[in-house]
């Protein structure tokens, strides 16, 4: 399991937090998200679970719960905190506790945890304001893990999906499919790290980097299709137009592949 220096970045401009509406889109069919989302490698959340001096774990942007519920399963007492009550109905009804609230304005309450952890979504958190929260909330030795799926697609389907895209005037998710993933996401790591740095709360931040994979349908991979960030909003033409081109390309493929993942936490101990 590689461990990595988070280095420096330069803030994003205008980062993904200042569109929060796009987050908050997600709840529209939370069933959908929770059914055709990625899950997390049982490696990261042990090595998380491991990591930190107590079984009490908040989870930030909880969503559906789909990380929380490995959380549990692995014997950690989870509280949940998201800003769409959607999501957080559906996470309720999978066994989660839930409050809702967007984290930078959550009120704790005065209850700390042993760990802070965000799957998928701290880069829809002012980076500054939540690492602060997360200062205030961690226990001396907390830990905080920001970690998300990172896909590393076979390269003819690569090829294709762009083509797809590119096809469809889509041209910033087409980039997204011809270049290595990882590096469009260093900029996110990099600013989640740099949030932790300025509160001078945080030891130095690292990366834990964990590989896995997981095998894809046809009908699989178009049920998640909109549960990604943007394509929701597309119009109802379009979207069934990007459904029919990347259904064709699966099919060219053999009508199923076999998506990798590297799953990236960005991570440091509460001083």
């Amino acid at each position: 399991m590689p461990t990595h220096s988070a280095q420096p970045s330069r803030p994003v401009e205008g980062g993904p937090h200042r569109h929060r509406q796009v987050a908050e889109s997600f709840g529209a069919d939370a069933e959908r998200y929770d059914r055709a989302r990625p899950g997390y490698p049982a490696e990261l959340v042990r090595r998380i679970a491991a990591a930190s001096p107590g079984p009490e774990l908040l989870d930030v942007g909880c969503g559906t719960g789909i990380s929380a519920r490995a959380f549990q399963a692995a014997g950690c007492r989870v509280l949940g905190v998201d800003a769409d009550a959607r999501m957080a109905a559906l996470a309720r009804r999978r066994g989660l506790e839930v409050e809702i609230a967007r984290f930078e304005e959550w009120d704790p309450a005065g209850r700390s945890f042993d760990a802070l952890v965000s799957g998928q979504t701290w880069h829809w958190i002012d980076p500054g304001a939540g690492a602060a929260k997360a200062a205030e909330v961690l226990r001396p030795g907390g830990r905080a893990a920001l970690f998300w799926n990172v896909f590393q697609p076979p390269p003819d389907l690569a090829a294709a999906f762009a083509a797809v895209h590119r096809r469809l005037s889509l041209g910033p998710a087409a980039e997204l499919w011809e270049r290595p993933v990882l590096d469009a996401y260093a900029p996110v790591f990099g600013t989640a790290a740099d949030g932790l740095r300025g509160t001078a709360a945080f030891g130095e931040p690292e990366q834990w980097r964990f590989e896995w994979e997981r095998p894809y349908t046809r009908d699989e991979w178009l049920d998640g299709l909109e549960t990604a960030g943007g394509i929701g909003r597309l119009g109802p033409g379009a979207l069934a137009e990007l459904r029919s081109g990347l259904g064709a390309a699966i099919d060219a493929l053999g009508g199923a592949f076999t998506m990798r993942y590297t799953a990236v936490a960005v991570t440091a101990a509460r001083r």
